[in-house]
């Protein structure tokens, strides 16, 4: 191990706020589907965004960037936003978890700056970008704004972190001028998430534009076009990403078309295209790659990951085109506890292959070298 190196004992009670703000995320879920749970002193419906965008996706996105670093004071940041998802939890929109998320994205912006010190590269500016729209979404939540209000910027601190992460991946087969394309794509997601502030009216047309303008850069460039026609693995992220490339092309329609919103079917409809088809979607079919480098254990690929991936898709089509669209409450209810179910089961399903994993290495280490060399 590196003297720099974060130590995986370090990590892992990390990963644990993480996923501890995914299962409060879920049951504030089932409350605001009015499934007949207990419900809690605190109110946790009212942090189930920042719970499960910030407390979990940004918990992940700052230890996976804290550890390809690999200095041990970048582990502040998902420890800062691990912490600012327990405080919401048992306080609920407190100050304290609000300015531990936005302190856990100032030093996720200072990871980014030491990284690019290595190596600057358009795909590391565009996931600082999106480290900036955290900030942006935690300093307007303590400025007094209201959740529905800062769902922009939690979407642009998703789609630009995804799409810079996926740039990485496509650079060394981009056409002449692609990258050109991307920052041009990612300059009208920026502009258009900023107007949303400055004048809501039409920025919410904007912001959906600079949506639009990323998903095509996506669907043109991205290597999953070509893998998707292979097997195992690749195909399987390439099947996740087209098509949460899909739910987030419809959200952009939505923004672009319908102008803001910050309540009713139409928000529910946004807000999960973005954060479930797109997001949730992306940590299903980038688990067995990211997960590994993270925890130095192996998640092997397996083809019943399929199964979690095809629930949560099913149930956002029927929870969109059926529950919103048509305002079928009884439908929404239930395909809205499809979505809980479909992410819970993918945890299961990483569960499992990790273990099995494990259970086949230790076997392995356990024959003697003589008998391994027969075999």
């Amino acid at each position: 191990m590196s003297p720099r190196s974060i130590p995986v004992r370090w990590r892992l009670p990390v990963l644990a706020a993480g996923a501890f703000a995914l299962v409060a995320g879920l049951y504030a879920a089932l409350l605001l589907l009015g499934l007949p749970v207990p419900a809690p002193d605190v109110p946790l419906e009212q942090v189930h965004g920042p719970l499960m965008v910030l407390g979990f996706v940004g918990t992940l996105v700052a230890l996976e960037r804290a550890v390809a670093l690999g200095a041990r004071w970048a582990l502040l940041a998902p420890a800062c936003s691990g912490a600012g998802g327990l405080a919401l939890v048992l306080t609920g929109p407190s100050l304290p978890g609000r300015l531990l998320l936005m302190a856990a994205s100032v030093l996720l912006l200072m990871i980014y700056r030491q990284l690019w010190r290595r190596q600057p590269a358009p795909a590391l500016l565009a996931q600082a970008t999106g480290a900036l729209g955290w900030y942006a979404a935690t300093l307007l939540w303590l400025a007094g704004f209201g959740v529905p209000e800062i769902v922009p910027w939690l979407a642009a601190f998703v789609v630009a972190t995804i799409a810079g992460e996926r740039l990485e991946l496509a650079h060394l087969s981009l056409p002449r001028h692609g990258e050109r394309w991307f920052l041009a794509a990612l300059g009208a997601l920026t502009v258009g998430v900023t107007a949303t502030v400055l004048w809501p009216a039409v920025g919410a047309h904007l912001f959906g534009v600079g949506l639009l303008a990323v998903v095509a850069w996506l669907l043109v460039n991205d290597v999953a076009r070509r893998t998707v026609r292979a097997t195992g693995l690749p195909r399987y992220v390439a099947v996740g990403l087209l098509t949460g490339y899909v739910w987030l092309g419809l959200a952009g329609v939505l923004w672009a078309g319908a102008g803001p919103v910050t309540d009713g079917p139409r928000y529910d409809a946004i807000l999960h295209l973005v954060f479930l088809g797109f997001t949730m979607s992306m940590i299903f079919v980038h688990a067995p790659v990211i997960l590994p480098a993270v925890l130095r254990r192996p998640l092997p690929y397996r083809p019943w990951l399929y199964a979690p991936l095809a629930l949560l898709h099913a149930t956002l089509a029927v929870r969109v085109l059926v529950g919103d669209a048509l305002g079928v409450q009884a439908v929404w209810r239930w395909a809205g506890l499809g979505n809980v179910v479909a992410v819970l089961g993918f945890v299961g399903c990483a569960v499992a292959a990790a273990r099995g994993a494990a259970r086949g290495r230790a076997r392995t280490t356990a024959v003697p070298p003589v008998v391994a060399a027969v075999r």
